[in-house]
């Protein structure tokens, strides 16, 4: 469940009074302060029923706590009014810390109910909270009389968001629109779940199934074996299934000579929510797009793309497709020379036929190999995962001077394939606490992520108070005697996810509205730890063959730095095509009466010359991202960000040292601590001394 409330998380535990002993040993334990190692929340005693007497507490809690800001007859100010509302709702963020990263990464039918539950009641309480006129007239005046409160950057800061947030949440509505406003935003929250609910079953429970061995040929002994577990625990045995998952569905995509059976699975892939069935997420789409539309001029905007990009640091439209358009010709340009390539190595086949989109990442393979002699089966075998996850940890010494203790079987967990570290900064004080959730599951939604059961903070003694936070991912798991052996691109979105871990670990703000940054800035530090995963000094450190030990040869390293850009054209746009048709969608003026999603997204691609055999990354109906609500008119944030990681980076390579202490603490400094409380492209300066260049992005991708 995307948080509907727009307050930052505090860390503060509320803790309810008991003086009886047994009863508050029966008491919900997220009522009460934690009794375990830094109040991590005990998993194994928290129950359904627990996050739903939470959530009604909560929001009880909070209205209570509102309700006082409004009756306070003292002049607003800072503390009383902002300060007071910026504290609000503790409980209620303790509830949605404990039930937001289950449902996500360990989900079941009880959690996906009480979500569709509580969703429009957050959603309610969101309005009633930002749509007071009482309330938005303190926090107005204060706004106003800001220049005689002898306030410092942070708290200017808080006060300049939370004023826009009143703006942006309806405020200065007439009574009438506020209710209006207030109908669209349940049902666009209501019709978020349900994509994710249809998109999570769509995934996990979506099967191709092959009943011959030799279908399988050229499929990795390992990928063989787990699809051969996946029908057995499906009562098919003796069969082999995969499912929508990519660590599942993608070998079959790449290595698999089957073509007949490439073609099932990507088109079973690409397919999920565009079928005739009670998960199809087609209509939900057109109904989300009409719905958003009709918000943004609800609140003066000619289209949804104008209001969600006013508060980002892409502010309009147009900006982001001067973006997405210098990057698009070059990429479908290389594209097109990878394409010939393909056509190359079906040629090599005996074979003359024209590839199609289920042909791409098979044959790409295969000139990868021709040209650069990089095997990823090969490569594998020097990447297992717990060492991979050395290797990020020893960046992370070596950059910032973190330690990582392992405390998994002392810390509380919610899957036994979890594991939790202590991460104790260079003084040995801790920092955080880390999760690494790295195996699929069922209660998995697809893709990666980073999350917390607790967000960074200050207590009332003002002491800082370490942020729970975890990464979450579907890693290829062990097989046979085989442990869990990545592949290049595994390995990368465990450096990236860590990247955005490393931004909760340092963030070290006082007010919980300054705890994220823009949208659109979000994924720089994710993308700039990835730089360090196949420079060939970390893979000397991680990359170790699981049988012998061996460090990774030189020469493999070599090839493997080589060959690290090919494939950028394909992988570019299918990026920028999904980046498009998200913008497409929301800068709509109007929404015909017939629109159909899928053909829109087809139309609009097929105007800007995208060759045929590659389709966006995600297409409507399973594309999360917008349609979920996370990056509404925003998953171009992913390369926009780029541009900035791609040019910090440099900073490195000009000193030729990537692991040049004062560079990592001026990052450090500058943007990890930092949260919120400067706008991105002003930490940024603060900390390169300059706005980033296009150059290192186009480098980076190999289209210049």
């Amino acid at each position: 469940m995307k948080k509907i409330l727009l307050l930052a998380a505090t860390s503060l535990a509320l803790c309810t009074s008991c003086t009886d002993k047994k009863e508050k040993a029966s008491a919900n334990p997220i009522m009460q302060e934690y009794d375990t190692p830094f109040q991590i929340p005990p998993f194994e005693k928290i129950t359904v029923n627990d996050m739903r007497e939470a959530f009604m507490k909560g929001i009880d809690a909070q209205k209570a706590e509102i309700q006082a800001i409004i009756d306070n007859k003292e002049e607003p100010n800072f503390e009383n009014t902002i300060v007071a509302l910026d504290m609000s709702g503790k409980l209620l963020e303790k509830a949605e810390y404990v039930f937001d990263p289950l449902s996500n990464s360990d989900s079941n039918e009880d959690l996906q109910k009480l979500e569709t539950e509580v969703t429009p009641l957050l959603s309610a309480l969101n309005d009633k909270i930002y749509q007071n006129q009482n309330l938005f007239s303190k926090v107005k005046k204060v706004y106003d009389n800001q220049a005689s409160m002898n306030l410092d950057e942070e708290q200017t800061r808080v006060l300049e968001l939370i004023y826009k947030q009143f703006v942006r949440g309806g405020a200065n509505l007439s009574s009438t629109d506020r209710d209006k406003l207030s109908q669209l935003n349940n049902e666009i929250s209501m019709l978020q779940v349900k994509f994710e609910q249809n998109l999570l079953h769509e995934t996990n429970q979506t099967f191709v199934t092959v009943d011959k061995a030799e279908e399988l040929d050229g499929l990795p002994e390992s990928n063989i074996q787990a699809a051969a577990k996946m029908a057995s625990e499906n009562g098919q045995e003796g069969k082999w299934m995969f499912n929508m998952q990519r660590q599942s569905c993608n070998p079959v995509l790449q290595y698999c000579k089957n073509r007949e059976l490439r073609k099932k699975v990507y088109e079973a892939y690409y397919n999920r929510g565009n079928q005739d069935n009670e998960y199809n997420n087609k209509e939900i789409s057109k109904r989300l797009i009409e719905l958003r539309l009709e918000k943004a001029k609800l609140m003066g905007y000619p289209n949804y793309a104008a209001f969600s990009l006013d508060n980002k640091m892409a502010k309009t439209p147009e900006n982001v497709y001067k973006l997405l358009d210098q990057i698009w010709e070059p990429a479908v340009k290389k594209a097109k020379q990878e394409l010939n390539d393909i056509r190359a190595e079906i040629k090599k086949e005996g074979q003359n036929f024209e590839p199609e989109a289920w042909d791409f990442r098979y044959y790409q393979d295969k000139a990868k190999i021709a040209k650069y002699s990089v095997d990823e089966n090969e490569v594998k075998n020097y990447l297992e995962i717990n060492n991979v996850r050395e290797g990020i940890f020893y960046v992370a010494n070596h950059l910032y001077g973190l330690t990582f203790k392992d405390r998994t079987k002392d810390f509380p967990s919610f899957n036994n394939t979890v594991k939790s570290f202590e991460v104790d900064d260079k003084d040995g004080t801790p920092l955080a606490i880390f999760y690494a959730d790295y195996m699929p599951r069922a209660g998995k939604r697809a893709g990666a992520w980073c999350t917390s059961f607790r967000g960074q903070s200050y207590n009332e003694k003002g002491e800082r108070v370490i942020p729970l936070v975890e990464n979450v991912c579907s890693m290829t798991l062990p097989s046979g005697d085989k442990p869990a052996l990545q592949t290049i691109d595994n390995i990368t979105t465990m450096f990236h996810e860590f990247g955005h871990a490393l931004h909760s670990f340092m963030r070290n703000v006082h007010y919980n509205t300054v705890g994220h940054v823009e949208r659109d800035f979000v994924e720089m530090p994710s993308q700039f730890n990835e730089h360090w995963a196949l420079e060939p000094e970390v893979l000397n450190v991680y990359a170790k063959h699981y049988q012998t030990g061996e460090i990774i040869p030189k020469e493999l390293v070599d090839k493997i730095v080589a060959g690290s850009k090919y494939g950028q054209g394909f992988a570019t746009v299918e990026y920028l095509a999904a980046s498009l048709v998200d913008m497409d969608m929301h800068v709509l003026t109007e929404v015909p009466a017939h629109f159909d999603v899928m053909k829109f997204e087809e139309e609009k691609l097929k105007e800007r010359g995208i060759p045929h055999q590659i389709l966006p990354r995600y297409r409507v109906t399973n594309f999360s991202h917008t349609m979920g609500g996370g990056y509404t008119a925003g998953y171009y944030s992913y390369i926009w960000a780029e541009v900035y990681e791609a040019d910090a980076f440099q900073a490195y390579k000009e000193v030729n040292n990537i692991f040049d202490t004062s560079i990592a603490n001026r990052m450090r400094k500058c943007i990890l601590e930092k949260g919120g409380i400067k706008d991105g492209m002003s930490l940024y300066r603060d900390f390169r001394g300059h706005d980033p260049k296009i150059d290192g992005l186009l480098e980076n991708r190999g289209l210049k």
